[in-house]
């Protein structure tokens, strides 16, 4: 017996419908699968079911809604048709505590129904980021109180979701696919649902302990690359130069298989990955008594990134004349990164929460964020509009820099000159800068 090898395509239950769940879901019934949406959120499901999708993700709500129309989806608020699947894949959120260590209520909730529900030669892939052994114990324990044996009557195996928000649906139609059994038989299944299912190169690998540590990796990387590119901004500030100078230039040596590869400096890292898994490496490597010191250091060098670019603002206002207290900042773009209304972690909250301590009057706008989930993170909805956003600012500080923003003359913003321009995340081309400064802004960013 071979799991998941069909002359048809298998039916897909997807439990978790989150940003990962949903564009997964949306992919994959374009793909020609019927899939089955599961979350415990009812006002979510009930949201989908209609038609209606929350998350802002290019091509997903159209995907979703092709779904829908051709009757190869359906939302539900429980795993009750879960049998009815060939292939469950595992996508709920895995949190992380303030020690780094796994919030396990929604994976084990999720396990624990679905172990209700398997059946004899079904294939699971657990795609939520977990620390190395939890697919091959925790999960693997978990479903096996349904009576069934992992790796002889059901497959299981773990792939790590490795999307990048903005970009999400091209990248699973695009990135390759990590695959890692619990034996040979699980890897091969889950191989092919891949290959035939997104149609995308598979990368197989031993265990699912490599493939979890492939995801963790990735991330770690990223996070700890960051933090040099944000903390080489801020040695170049000392000098007066101006990294995004430094950095392509340094990017040009051979190294391995391309070049260095320094990535931008910015306000800040926030998001649902990015801010958690370093921490998730640190503890499961402490658990096993290893004392890893580049999560926490990449975590902490980002995590200070808000309360540094407010303090620029700051000192750069009164270098210009203002009084320390009574300033009016203007913040264009909310959420963690440019492209999207997530306010997960973002770091434009301590940005401005360290302004208002300071006295500064903040004044928000984001044309992608929900004025309500707004309201949620920091406390009062944003302006309706750029133009009332930056009535009267004394400062005009883009954390981060959406297409609809792009598209705007920054230069001919009705404020009052001289006003300072604070570039957190637009990493402006030199031309731009100039014409900022000719038209009456003071120019500052991060690393220049």
């Amino acid at each position: 017996m071979r799991w998941n090898t069909f002359d048809r395509r298998p039916t897909v239950a997807v439990i978790g419908l989150g940003y990962v769940g949903s564009c997964l879901t949306g992919v994959l019934s374009d793909r020609g699968h019927d899939v089955i949406g599961v979350d415990t959120d009812t006002t979510l499901v009930n949201e989908l079911a209609r038609g209606h999708c929350r998350f802002r993700e290019e091509g997903l709500p159209e995907s979703l809604a092709r779904g829908l129309e051709a009757e190869r989806v359906r939302f539900l608020p429980d795993q009750r048709a879960v049998g009815e699947a060939d292939t469950v894949l595992i996508t709920v959120g895995t949190p992380v505590r303030e020690d780094g260590s796994l919030a396990v209520d929604q994976l084990a909730r999720a396990c624990d129904e679905l172990s209700r529900h398997l059946r004899r030669d079904q294939l699971v892939i657990v795609k939520s980021t977990v620390p190395p052994g939890t697919t091959s114990g925790r999960v693997r324990a978990c479903l096996e109180r349904s009576g069934l044996v992992a790796g002889e009557d059901f497959g299981l195996a773990f792939a790590p979701e490795r999307l990048a928000e903005g970009t999400a649906m091209r990248e699973l139609r695009e990135l390759p696919m990590v695959v890692g059994g619990l034996e040979a038989q699980s890897t091969r299944a889950a191989a092919d649902f891949w290959r035939r299912g997104l149609g995308v190169e598979v990368i197989t690998v031993g265990s699912p302990e490599a493939a979890e540590i492939v995801k963790l990796a990735d991330n770690w990387w990223i996070d700890l690359n960051i933090a040099m590119a944000n903390e080489l901004a801020r040695y170049c500030e000392l000098f007066g130069v101006d990294a995004h100078e430094v950095i392509p230039a340094a990017n040009t040596v051979p190294k391995g298989s391309g070049t260095i590869n320094v990535l931008t400096p910015s306000v800040g890292v926030g998001g649902s990955c990015l801010t958690k898994d370093p921490w998730m490496v640190w503890h499961s490597a402490r658990e096993r008594g290893l004392e890893l010191g580049t999560p926490v250091a990449g975590r902490e060098a980002n995590a200070a990134m808000p309360d540094h670019a407010a303090d620029t603002v700051l000192a750069e206002l009164e270098r210009m004349g203002h009084h320390r207290e009574g300033n009016r900042v203007a913040v264009l773009g909310l959420s963690f990164k440019n492209d999207t209304g997530d306010l997960r972690e973002t770091p434009a909250l301590p940005f401005v929460t360290h302004l208002e301590k300071a006295g500064t009057d903040v004044v928000l706008f984001d044309p992608l964020v929900d004025p309500g989930e707004a309201l949620r993170v920091f406390g009062r909805e944003p302006a309706p509009s750029l133009k009332a956003a930056v009535a009267d600012a004394d400062c005009v500080a883009v954390l981060a820099y959406h297409r609809e923003l792009a598209a705007v003359d920054l230069t001919a913003l009705p404020v009052p000159r001289p006003c300072l321009f604070f570039d957190g995340r637009a990493h402006l081309p030199r031309e731009y800068v100039e014409r900022l400064r000719a038209s009456g802004f003071v120019y500052r960013g991060i690393g220049r």
